[in-house]
């Protein structure tokens, strides 16, 4: 049975492809010399098997290997058809490799890709035979770098605080596809909610006639041809069913698109975010107190990986199950397929990269970090159910050095400049420079005082911040995208010692305590007209880390119905 076997990415979907997910051969390569042994030649055979997509510090993956491993090597034996080569174009798809992938096809060397997080493909159609091919990936992981970012894995030896078990080598689905040599690239997708209309944006390779069909309920809603040309097409569907996408319902039109014999299956939400100074986030014109948690993405048995698709869902249905609307996806850039599930429910999320490890004091993090934003946005910017962007989170001093704030300024604005939809958060939490939303993360677990630091923002517009030395407040609309991480699991013998269990402040020490003082942080924001939302943290607990609303293997930790109560209590921003 192939694990991970479904499509990676329902949001770019073609018929002809070959899931490559499974056994592959693999061996350590701890001196990072498997070049120079010339370990990329069909002849040169590796030691031991590996499950792809699982990384080998996970128990899925079989080899359970969790301390530092220079690089990593792979090989599959991929058989091709006649009929798949004839179709025109062949590439290997990667969801992810941490961190510099280089990729060979039959001993040759096909392409190379830096950047732990985002997704690529390598043309390999040159390279092919019919019958049997040998792939091969070398993966280089230097996690100490400071041009690398790492996210929450832990520089350590040993997971420790709220870093976590290291990911390295493939961690994400492996596919071919195959297309004609005319194809689609990749397109951007523009919904009009005031006019009902959806308008494309093709990159193509070559020319020929663009076509494009909405659908909704299998039902034809609009569709549009026009001769391409120029390598781009631009398009602007009207349809015939106004069905606007929701917050906790979803709803979404199918999409195909032609060109040239190529055809691409996707989707699209009719949605619009806007972020008004008194309102905040606003949602198809209604205004959304967002009420996320914190998602951290980690799983006990495959680290980065989900186990399943079904694992991925489920941690959206135990979010909502609890009231909250939405996450922001910490530290690391999740794969399309959660977003899709996101999408699918009406699961608002903020887009984030996992800057930790990179350095922000230094122009020369921006080598691969600033690459892989741009290719995170031009993958995932058609999900409905993205509102906005953070690229960095809590950017502290690194050995007396402050951060560059024109690296935080220049990120920013590239994210502005691909992205014009949307809203972007700088920094998360420290230490802002331009931003369209000023966060901050409070931890203070005196619920009275958590309010109390906050009544002068009411009355006399005086904005309460813990890093106030180092930041000011530009008027924008305030979010409290960190707070709560209450440390407790009663189920556990010593989870209050604190050298056994990570979390902040004092631990709940029974479930009434909990819920006083959820109900207390919790409220204190819904309650404050000048707050746009929430961020708790966080979802489950992650080895050490003992302040998830859930374990580690996603049972229950409190009554949900509780915290669903709490959570869905009106807020004073809402209409």
């Amino acid at each position: 049975m192939i694990p991970r076997n479904e499509h990676p990415n329902p949001g770019f979907f073609r018929k002809n492809y070959l899931i490559l997910n499974g056994e592959w051969d693999f061996d350590f390569d701890f001196g990072n010399s498997g070049e120079e042994k010339k370990l990329y030649k069909n002849d040169c055979k590796l030691s031991k098997k590996i499950i792809v997509p699982f990384c080998p510090e996970s128990e899925l993956s079989g080899i359970n290997y969790k301390d530092f491993m220079a690089a990593v090597w792979y090989k599959k034996t991929v058989n091709i058809t006649k009929e798949q080569l004839n179709i025109g174009k062949a590439f290997i798809v990667f969801g992810a490799v941490d961190f510099h992938a280089r990729i060979f096809v039959n001993g040759e060397f096909a392409g190379e890709h830096f950047g732990g997080y985002t997704s690529f493909r390598i043309d390999a159609t040159k390279f092919l035979v019919e019958g049997d091919n040998i792939i091969t990936v070398y993966a280089q992981d230097d996690i100490r770098s400071p041009l690398q970012a790492r996210g929450k894995q832990s520089e350590l030896l040993y997971s420790h605080d709220c870093d976590y078990t290291r990911t390295t080598g493939i961690w994400q689905t492996v596919y071919m596809e195959f297309c004609p040599v005319n194809y689609i690239k990749s397109f951007k997708v523009y919904p009009n909610i005031d006019n009902a209309t959806v308008t494309i944006h093709a990159d193509l390779e070559g020319y020929g006639e663009f076509s494009a069909k909405a659908y909704w309920d299998d039902n034809l809603a609009g569709e549009v041809t026009v001769n391409a040309s120029g390598q781009t097409a631009t398009v602007t569907v009207p349809l015939s069913e106004k069905h606007l996408w929701e917050v906790g319902k979803g709803g979404l039109y199918a999409l195909k698109l032609s060109f040239g014999g190529d055809e691409v299956s996707s989707y699209f939400g009719l949605r619009e975010v806007k972020l008004t100074a008194d309102k905040g986030v606003k949602i198809n014109g209604k205004t959304v107190f967002q009420r996320l948690i914190l998602d951290q993405g980690f799983y006990p048995d495959g680290i980065y990986t989900a186990p399943s698709a079904e694992a991925l869902k489920n941690d959206i249905i135990l979010s909502m199950k609890a009231g909250f609307n939405g996450a922001r996806l910490h530290q690391k850039i999740f794969e399309p397929l959660f977003l899709h599930y996101c999408d699918e429910l009406g699961y608002i999320v903020w887009g984030e990269h996992g800057n930790w490890g990179a350095d922000h004091t230094n122009f020369e993090s921006l080598r691969y970090f600033l690459l892989e934003i741009e290719e995170e946005i031009e993958r995932d910017f058609n999900h409905p159910s993205i509102v906005g962007w953070c690229p960095y989170n809590e950017t502290w001093d690194i050995n007396g050095r402050k951060q560059d704030d024109d690296i935080i300024r220049i990120v920013y604005r590239t994210i502005k400049n691909l992205d014009k939809t949307r809203p972007c958060i700088d920094t998360s939490g420290n230490f802002h420079v331009e931003t369209d939303i000023y966060d901050l993360h409070n931890y203070d677990q005196d619920y009275n005082k958590f309010r109390g630091d906050y009544e002068k923002f009411i009355t006399e517009n005086i904005l309460f911040d813990h890093q106030g030395h180092r930041q000011e407040w530009n008027g924008a609309p305030v979010f409290m995208s960190e707070y709560g991480g209450i440390r407790v699991d009663l189920s556990n013998p010593g989870e209050n010692d604190r050298e056994k269990a990570w979390g902040y402040g004092n631990a709940a020490t029974s479930l009434e305590e909990f819920y006083e003082r959820y109900d207390g942080l919790t409220t204190a924001m819904i309650d404050n007209p000048k707050m746009i939302g929430f961020c708790y943290t966080q979802l489950t607990d992650v080895e050490q880390e003992l302040n998830g609303i859930y374990r580690y293997d996603r049972t229950e930790k409190f009554d949900s119905e509780i915290l669903y109560k709490i959570n869905s209590k009106k807020a004073a921003i809402e209409e």
